[in-house]
């Protein structure tokens, strides 16, 4: 028995198929059958239940993939204690929400490359639905989106919050909620749902909505006068100072947005779990720098 069948043998196991496990770990679909083949063979024991969807684990699949999870966690935690940092290998791949690639990805990943500058990251810019997709599909090692994630699996780090504010162009005179077209965050996000909730509380009609998927064209469209909108009160202040922006109030704001840096915990690897400490600190320490700033 070696590490390499218990690791195939947990990826055919998390992942329900051969095809799947083969894909996942750049293998062909023999390999990974010969491997679990060798496995079975070595125990005496039958594994997997093969059925039409994939495969299942048996009794005695379930009990190996206890004592496998843990090996697989050790060894983690030897690398990530014995290796220097700097000496870690490999690709990480990083999923974060517009927020943060307009906020303090940069230090981030400054400090990445500084912290493990033999890792190789490979970045995606998207939004929080779809992060999480990817996340649980594993396509991801760690996401930082609006959080926290409530799958069982999954370990999140909470962030530093956004504070919210209304803001419109200077020249706007309407800034009635009820009738003025407001600009939103993505259909599909907890900020824009909240917002129309309130805003069907508080009003009795409510103007046109533009849901949009980019948080650096919502800035535009309420710079263009298009509308108003509700945005990062940290994120609008450029627009602030070049006179393009004015903060109104309404006499109400949504609630903050809250970030968590997410990440899967079967098993936990260490190295990504540095990393996602890491963030907390730069996202801490852009908090309190941009938070003095006001």
């Amino acid at each position: 028995m070696n590490f390499d069948q218990l690791k195939t043998f947990l990826w055919v196991a998390k992942l329900g198929g051969v095809r799947r496990a083969a894909k996942q770990m750049n293998l062909s679909q023999p390999a990974v059958s010969a491997r679990i083949s060798a496995l079975e063979e070595e125990l005496g024991i039958k594994l997997f239940d093969r059925q039409k969807s994939g495969v299942v684990l048996t009794k005695e699949g379930l009990l190996l993939r206890s004592h496998a999870e843990r090996v697989e966690s050790y060894l983690s935690q030897i690398r990530a204690e014995l290796t220097p940092s700097e000496e870690v290998k490999g690709t990480l791949r990083i999923g974060v929400a517009e927020t943060i690639a307009q906020s303090w990805l940069s230090e981030f990943l400054s400090a990445l490359r500084k912290h493990y500058p033999k890792l190789v990251v490979e970045l995606s810019v998207d939004i929080t639905m779809n992060l999480r997709d990817q996340l649980l599909s594993r396509n991801m090692d760690v996401v930082i989106l609006m959080g926290p994630l409530s799958e069982g699996n999954v370990e999140n780090i909470i962030l530093p919050s956004f504070k919210l504010g209304w803001f419109c162009h200077p020249s706007t005179k309407n800034q009635d909620l009820g009738s003025t077209p407001i600009i939103s965050f993505s259909r599909l996000s907890r900020p824009y749902q909240e917002l129309m909730s309130e805003l069907m509380q508080r009003y009795r009609e409510v103007g046109q909505v533009f849901p949009s998927t980019s948080l650096s064209t919502t800035f535009e469209m309420i710079a263009a006068g298009i509308g108003v909108g509700v945005l990062p009160i940290q994120l609008a202040q450029r627009f602030i100072e070049t006179k393009r922006l004015i903060p109104f109030n309404p006499g109400w704001v949504p609630n903050d947005l809250i970030f968590t840096a997410s990440y899967l915990n079967d098993p936990l690897d260490h190295t990504v779990h540095q990393v996602a400490k890491l963030a907390l600190q730069i996202a801490e320490e852009y908090d309190q720098r941009t938070n003095m700033a006001f």
